[in-house]
């Protein structure tokens, strides 16, 4: 049983990151705000849910949440300032978008640079945890996912409809040909 948060008595946003491993499409992150008295019996990790669990859950989140941000991070900017700084920029900008600025921030991974001055704690593997960080992860990847299919359509030869930019031989093969 995953917990809601960190601290009961903050406003506290969980964030996550989807596309970090992908050799194409963006890097896009949610933050959430969960009321404090959120539960759903199969909100974990969206690496756990199958496809059709995570658009679900998606609906569900979207609709109890007091608040949540997407944002995502092109290509050409993540190949100026790596994938890594990308990801916390994306992130960053999830939060920013959020109606309600949080007091605390749950970060799912090891590295985070302040956002303004909201404390934050990196937790490995939170989207496996923390209610909050599992949702901001399934927000994450739905709307990732949703825009490589949309980018699919330009850009047929690669799958991405299906493999979503991952490293996939099939996608690593058309790559090479392409």
């Amino acid at each position: 049983m995953l917990k809601l948060k960190i601290h009961s008595h903050l406003l506290e946003c969980g964030t996550d990151e989807a596309g970090r491993g992908c050799l194409a499409g963006p890097v896009t992150a949610a933050a959430v705000i969960l009321p404090n008295d959120f539960s759903h019996p199969f909100l974990t990790d969206s690496k756990q849910l199958s496809e059709k669990k995570r658009i679900f859950l998606k609906d569900v989140i979207e609709s109890e949440a007091l608040c949540y941000g997407v944002a995502h991070v092109m290509m050409e900017e993540i190949d100026q300032i790596n994938i890594l700084n990308a990801s916390i920029l994306a992130m960053h900008k999830a939060i920013e978008s959020l109606e309600t600025t949080p007091q605390f921030i749950a970060i799912d991974g090891n590295k985070f640079t302040p956002y303004k001055k909201i404390p934050y704690e990196c937790v490995v593997k939170g989207d496996g945890k923390y209610l909050h960080i599992a949702a901001a992860s399934i927000l994450a990847k739905t709307y990732r996912d949703a825009y490589m299919k949309t980018l699919a359509l330009e850009f047929p030869q690669y799958n991405w409809q299906k493999n979503k930019g991952y490293p996939t031989l099939e996608h690593r093969d058309a790559i090479r040909k392409h």
